[in-house]
């Protein structure tokens, strides 16, 4: 479908922002014994403190526990670590996971006020429960946290981490993700495009066929392996190590990448991010780390860092893309133990979606 196309048949209103867009705030999830979380809960915690103390410096934070007794006992942890306690808002809502770019709203602009879409999430292809995270966006809706009273439910299977977008009407993802069986498998290829087309604006789809990262749940999701940066730029994943497993299916992912063009038809300049060094859980299983995962916020980006000697290359390499941002390395080696990071536990409210 060409830009006209799109614009006669959806018009020209529509349009999901790009993450460095200005945000109202980011929404986390916070971590809790009842979570998958409980062996690794006082390391964990530690990242998410961290999280909120630096987003609070930039914007509003939205926290979700489990328990209206939690807020309290949160806010004085926050403020003990720094955080500007003005800049955070806490809501007691229950959910199975703390996973809340998948699961939160995805918010789009339409006549330049915010939507909020509430896409079905079925635990990243029916591998985990899910009932509890898909009636947290309802849920905070009717608790106030957003200016509209309730989100717009789509009957469509997709999670925030499967998509990057910028701004303009281009959407880069994964088929592995998008196409899996186990999330939308009534719907084509074209006919998961069109509906995305009228949900989302999109009228350039990018998909990656290779590409993959051992540990991952979520049959690749895009946010780990490339991301949609300003100027036509593309922050990718690069492995170096022949012998390294990814090898193989990451060369071939960065000659996809070199093939795409932007609209005007010049090829996207790409950035590569080094790759870090195996890690392994305590049973031996490879774990997902990935500097792909960095969250962009008002004048900064953090980035996941993982006490690797690759960890400086990788934010010099952030620094490259948004280089009028203050770039941030932070320890997410306790957020792979359950096979996330950083831009896993984040999800972006763009301005105006806040009450």
């Amino acid at each position: 479908m060409s830009k006209e196309e799109h614009m006669r048949r959806y018009g020209s209103s529509r349009r999901l922002p790009a993450e460095w867009e200005e945000q109202d705030g980011v929404l986390l999830v916070w971590p809790h014994a009842a979570t998958d979380w409980a062996p690794y809960l006082d390391l964990v915690e530690r990242v998410y403190v961290q999280a909120a103390v630096y987003i609070s410096r930039f914007e509003r934070v939205v926290v979700i526990v489990p328990e209206q007794g939690d807020t309290e006992s949160l806010s004085r942890k926050l403020i003990q670590a720094g955080a500007i306690i003005e800049r955070v808002r806490i809501f007691a809502i229950e959910a199975n996971d703390t996973w809340v770019r998948d699961f939160g709203p995805i918010t789009v602009m339409e006549n330049g006020s915010p939507v909020l879409l509430d896409f079905g999430f079925n635990g990243w292809g029916l591998k985990y429960p899910a009932h509890l995270d898909n009636l947290v966006t309802r849920r905070l809706c009717a608790q106030g946290a957003f200016r509209e009273p309730a989100p717009t439910t789509v009957g469509l299977i997709l999670e925030g981490g499967s998509i990057e977008s910028d701004g303009a009407g281009t959407l880069l993802t994964t088929a592995s993700c998008l196409l899996s069986p186990n999330r939308n498998a009534h719907l084509s290829r074209p006919e998961i495009e069109a509906a995305l087309a009228g949900l989302l604006g999109a009228d350039r789809f990018l998909w990656l066929e290779n590409g993959y990262l051992a540990g991952d749940d979520t049959d690749s999701h895009i946010d780990t392996l490339a991301r949609l940066c300003p100027r036509d730029t593309i922050l990718h994943v690069e492995c170096d190590d022949p012998s390294d497993e990814h090898y193989p299916a990451i060369r071939v992912m960065i000659e996809e990448l070199k093939s795409f063009r932007t609209r005007e038809g010049a090829p996207y300049r790409l950035i590569p991010l080094p790759w870090p060094a195996p890690h392994h859980d305590e049973d031996g299983h490879r774990l997902p780390a990935t500097y792909a995962n960095f969250v962009v916020i008002n004048g900064a980006v953090l980035v996941p860092a993982y006490g690797d000697e690759k960890d400086e290359a990788a934010l010099k390499a952030v620094r490259q893309a948004f280089p009028d941002r203050s770039v941030i390395g932070m320890d997410s080696s306790p957020l792979i133990l359950q096979h996330g990071s950083l831009h896993c536990i984040t999800m972006q409210l763009p301005k105006g979606a806040l009450a």
